[in-house]
């Protein structure tokens, strides 16, 4: 199975996740909502980490540490956003105004990791964007 494959469960599995957390975000602050499921999610984690091979921990380069502590914390922000967005609006627009997250994503690869971007980049780019707004004003 290649990254293709991956990339649309994860579309699927993200889809079903704001759905669920809209319901879930009903009743409860969007902070406790976010702070539950992100305890789900570091034993769901931990039990495939430990699951599965992988390299002795104390080998993780220091680097690698840093950029997974940002990434984690850029993590912990969108959800937060993301759930209080959730309870204030539409899932079916705060789902697509957060996949904006693309359009940075393909900028920021493209400005920090040095990646060529094509025009199928920038027009997939600008579909998504302009799909954004469609649906954040529908």
């Amino acid at each position: 199975m290649n990254w293709f494959f991956w990339a649309l469960l994860s579309a699927f599995f993200a889809g079903i996740t704001a759905i669920l957390a809209k319901v879930g975000v009903e009743n409860i602050s969007s902070n406790l909502a976010t702070a539950i499921r992100t305890i789900v999610i570091l034993v769901f984690a931990w039990s495939v980490a430990l699951a599965t091979p992988h390299e002795p921990i104390a080998s993780i380069k220091s680097r690698t540490w840093l950029f997974l502590i940002l990434s984690g914390l850029a993590t912990g922000l969108s959800w937060l956003c993301y759930f209080r967005a959730l309870q204030l609006g539409e899932a079916s627009q705060v789902a697509p105004v957060d996949k904006l997250s693309v359009v940075v994503a393909i900028a920021l690869a493209a400005i920090f990791l040095r990646e060529h971007l094509t025009w199928h980049h920038w027009l997939g780019g600008l579909l998504i964007l302009s799909g954004s707004v469609v649906l954040a004003y529908a």
